[in-house]
Formats: C-alpha cells, sequence, structure tokens
C-alpha cells in the first residue's frame, strides 16, 4: 500500500485539490495546504530531500519581486477611475445615435464601446457595469428583447480578456514564461475576430428576429451632422488618446506592460478631471478595489508556488507530460483534450485560478508538442473568456444580476448568454484551424544559427589570391 501511494503520489495530488475545489474551500489555502500536506508525506517516504522544501523562499521572493504583476494594479485602478469617469457614458451615447436608425443600432454601438473600453482598461467588471448601467435601461425602453440586451451587454464586456492590454494576457504571459509584448501583439487578430463575430450576430438576428432588435425612432435620434460627429469625438478622442498611451507605448517598444500601466492611470485621471468627476472618494473606491483584486491574485499565485514545487518535487510534471503527449490524435487531440478541460474547469475557477493552476502544468507537454506558446495561450484566453459567460456561475453575469433592474428575471441573463458563449467557442475553433489568426502579427524574423555562423575576412594588402598573409619571422635568435 505505502508503495503504491509513493508511486502515485503526483496523481493523488492532483485529485487532492480537485476535491478542495469542489468542496468550494478558496483556492489559495487550497493550493498552499495541499501542497504543504503532500510535500511532508513525500519527505516521509522519501520522494524528495527534507531540504527540499527549503526552494520555497526562494518561491516566495521570486512572486513578490516579480515587476511584470505590477500591472495588475495599474490596470485595475485605471479601470476603476475609467468605469465612473463619464467616458463610458460619452461612447455609449454618440454611437448609439450614429447607429441608432438601424436595426440592432444599439447592439452594434454596446459591441464597438465594449471594445473600445477593453483596450482601455483591461477589466471585465468595470465593463460590464458600465455598459449595464448606461445601455440596458435605454435598450428595453426602445423595445430590444431583454435576453439579447442582457447577452450583448455582457458579452461585450469579456471581450476585455482577449483585447491587449488585457489582465489575462499578462498572468498568461508571465506563466508561460512569454514577452507580454507579443501576447498582446498575437491576440490582436483573434480580438478582431471575436468582435466581428458579435457583430454578425447581431446583423443574423436583425433579420431573421427584428422585432428583438429595432431601430430607434426618429424622435430619439436628437443628434445629427456636426453635433452627431461632435459627441462621437467627445468621446473617441480620450479614447484614442489613452489606447495610444497604454498599447502604443507597448507595441513601438517604448514601454513595459507595468510602466504603460502606469501611465494608464495617469491618464485615466486626467479624463476624470476633464469630466469633473475626479474625487477623493472616487479615487478612495479604484484603491479599495485594487488591493482586494492585488491582494486576492498575490495569495493565489503564493499558493500556486507552493503546489507547483511540489508537485514538480514528486515528479508531477513529468505524469503530466507524458499523458498529455500520448493522447491519440497527436496535436490536435491534445489542443481539443485541453479546450474541454478549461472549458469544465470555468464553471467552477475564476481565470486567474486556471492561469495560476493549470497553464504550468499544460505549458511543458504544449512545448514538447512543438505548439508555439503564443499561440497557445492566445486560444487559452479566448477559451477562459467562457468562465465570465458560464451560467450559472460566469462572473459577467453575476455583475449584470448585480445592476440590472429587478423586474429582469436571472433566468433571462443565464438564456441571454447561451449565444454570446456559442460564439466564443466558436472563436477557439478558428483560432485552431487558422492559427495564423495569431502568428501573422508576430515578429517573423528568422533565428541566427549559432551552429553555421561563417566568419568572411578580407585578404591582406597586396595578397589578391586571397591567401592568408605570412608571418615567417626567420629562425629565433641563438642564446648558447
Amino acid at each position: 500500500m505505502m508503495t503504491f501511494f509513493a508511486d502515485n503520489l503526483a496523481p493523488l495530488m492532483f485529485f487532492g485539490l480537485i476535491i478542495f475545489m469542489v468542496i468550494g474551500y478558496p483556492a489559495a489555502f487550497s493550493l498552499a495546504a495541499v501542497g504543504l500536506f503532500f510535500g511532508f508525506i513525500g519527505i516521509e517516504m522519501g520522494e524528495i530531500g527534507p531540504d527540499f522544501l527549503g526552494n520555497l523562499t526562494y518561491q516566495m521572493f521570486s512572486v513578490l519581486s516579480n515587476e511584470l504583476l505590477l500591472a495588475i494594479p495599474f490596470f485595475t485602478f485605471m479601470g476603476v477611475i475609467l468605469e465612473r469617469c463619464g467616458l463610458a457614458e460619452d461612447l455609449l451615447e454618440g454611437f448609439g445615435q450614429l447607429f441608432g436608425g438601424v436595426r440592432g443600432g444599439l447592439s452594434y454601438a454596446v459591441i464597438l464601446v465594449g471594445a473600445i473600453l477593453g483596450a482601455i482598461t483591461g477589466t471585465v467588471a468595470a465593463s460590464v457595469i458600465a455598459m449595464g448601467l448606461i445601455s440596458l435601461p435605454v435598450m428595453a425602453k426602445y423595445g430590444y428583447n431583454i435576453r439579447h440586451a442582457t447577452g450583448v451587454i455582457a458579452a461585450s464586456g469579456t471581450i476585455t480578456q482577449l483585447i491587449p492590454p488585457s489582465l489575462v494576457l499578462i498572468v498568461l504571459a508571465d506563466q508561460l514564461g512569454k514577452s507580454p509584448g507579443d501576447m498582446y501583439i498575437g491576440a490582436t487578430g483573434a480580438s478582431i475576430v471575436q468582435v466581428l463575430l458579435f457583430a454578425g450576430w447581431v446583423f443574423v438576428l436583425s433579420i431573421i428576429r427584428p422585432d428583438h432588435v429595432p431601430a430607434l425612432p426618429p424622435e430619439a435620434r436628437t443628434l445629427r451632422g456636426w453635433p452627431l460627429l461632435a459627441r462621437c469625438a467627445r468621446g473617441m478622442i480620450p479614447s484614442l488618446a489613452l489606447i495610444f498611451i497604454v498599447l502604443g507605448t507597448i507595441f513601438m517598444g517604448l514601454a513595459t506592460p507595468t510602466e504603460a500601466g502606469a501611465m494608464g492611470v495617469v491618464g485615466a485621471m486626467f479624463i476624470a478631471w476633464l469630466n469633473r468627476r475626479l474625487t477623493w472618494k472616487l479615487v478612495y473606491q479604484a484603491m479599495d478595489m485594487t488591493m482586494r483584486l492585488t491582494a486576492m491574485v498575490v495569495f493565489i499565485l503564493l499558493g500556486a508556488r507552493v503546489f507547483s514545487l511540489v508537485f514538480q518535487g514528486v515528479g508531477g510534471g513529468h505524469w503530466i507530460e507524458t499523458m498529455l503527449t500520448a493522447l491519440p490524435g497527436g496535436v490536435v487531440g491534445f489542443l481539443i483534450f485541453v479546450n474541454i478541460f478549461i472549458f469544465i474547469l470555468a464553471f467552477f475557477l475564476d481565470f486567474f485560478e486556471i492561469a495560476f493552476i493549470v497553464i504550468p502544468l499544460l505549458a511543458p507537454a504544449a512545448s514538447a508538442l512543438g505548439i508555439d506558446l503564443i499561440w497557445f495561450g492566445v486560444m487559452i484566453c479566448a477559451n477562459m473568456q467562457t468562465s465570465f459567460m458560464h451560467p450559472p456561475f460566469g462572473f459577467a453575469l453575476f455583475y449584470l444580476r448585480g445592476i440590472a433592474p429587478k423586474s429582469i428575471k436571472t433566468s433571462d441573463i443565464y438564456m441571454g448568454a447561451i449565444p454570446w458563449l456559442v460564439l466564443q467557442l466558436i472563436l477557439v475553433g478558428l483560432l485552431i484551424a487558422f492559427p495564423g489568426m495569431v502568428t501573422y502579427f508576430l515578429d517573423s524574423t528568422p533565428a541566427v544559427d549559432l551552429q553555421n555562423i561563417q566568419l568572411n575576412l578580407p585578404s591582406a594588402p597586396g595578397n589578391d589570391l586571397g591567401n592568408p598573409p605570412s608571418f615567417d619571422l626567420g629562425q629565433p635568435p641563438s642564446f648558447k
């Protein structure tokens, strides 16, 4: 019996973690508790040395000294400020008037504003709450189907996960050991396709169910001509400026994600000041939410490092890699399994927990199969969008339920999310079928093969034959 335990510590450790998660115990403490428990068992059984757990100090220090993770509080703070600074109102009102004359015009406006807010804030909560408060009453007032209205608002908020500067992409880049800038560039094509898929569904719905997405009546479209353009510009100009400050500096190599996030915070506070919304109460609320989210992420990451260290020590990495690389179907079989596995996990775990627990286990197997890790990370990010849209545990649905009127049924919010959840899964399928959606935007400069470098030196002056010059100094002197 003891031999069985000693030979299967890694699988037992993995399933022990699943049991803790199903019970509902907090992820950070579950990870640390399971890691330490099996670490002591491994020491007693001789699988790891007593001094092995001393590596935990280095693991803890590597988390707390990771400058890349500083981007998380910066983008969170920026998102909370922008949620309440009036920028979303300007964008939604301007684009709502611009597209209001066509069927589904308000839905197009919500999708476009969701993409713009996603390219600024990087946080789902800010986008969903801001758009829900502003656009949901308007869509209900003018006869939009409630299920469609709640679905498009929640789904447009989740675009934030895939559009740079997404917090998910930052965390995935850290866990995969890749550059966040490359991850951002690779996600550009996928995020564009996601927006087009959402807009395409609204277009189809406007044909098959025109009563679900009616055009605004003429009396509701109060702005035309130059006043309308001025209204749109009032929201677009600050947005484009902030997008350049955050994303432009990263893409051009002028700033790291952490530095760009710091500049974005300054820009968001400036926009709030211009709109006369910058108050001490707003700053305090932003600081409070930032502190809570950052503390949660750091504790989960610390627990994940404890679990990961012991799991690797008892041979878990080799067990996972052997099991996944031996799946039938090769790379395709591996990708299908991974996406189904993460899709199911997303019912119970949020994206931080999936990124910190699961991705370090999958990355070695993906690398062994020759999979590009940037493309792999973007595909996983697209899949993890569904964690915000899963009925009944999707956080975007929770956010929307919290700010929606009580007259809107929770069942309507859940049913309205299903078509958009299917569209997100279609995007995952497209990424598998067409990897160029990610790799096309990456730098394709060929790597230098250090084993085949040749140095061609110019010939000596007067040596037309190209032979090496002679350095014959004659006979050495005699010292007899």
